[in-house]
């Protein structure tokens, strides 16, 4: 259950840096190297959330 709560918790921080993301993208001002760091942020939760998933047989 444990592993079950912590992807969903990955989960929701991937939906806020998509949020985020968002936001940035229609900023005309924004630095694309924070644009940059949020996807990689977003890209490293939704391969942890992928190996969480296999490791315990989810998928």
């Amino acid at each position: 259950m444990a592993i079950e709560t912590h992807i969903q918790q990955l989960e929701e921080k991937h939906k806020e840096l998509d949020s985020v993301l968002g936001q940035m993208l229609n900023q005309p001002s924004a630095c694309d190297v924070e644009i940059a760091d949020v996807k990689r942020q977003k890209l490293q939760i939704k391969d942890r959330i992928s190996r969480l998933r296999t490791d315990d047989g989810l998928n």
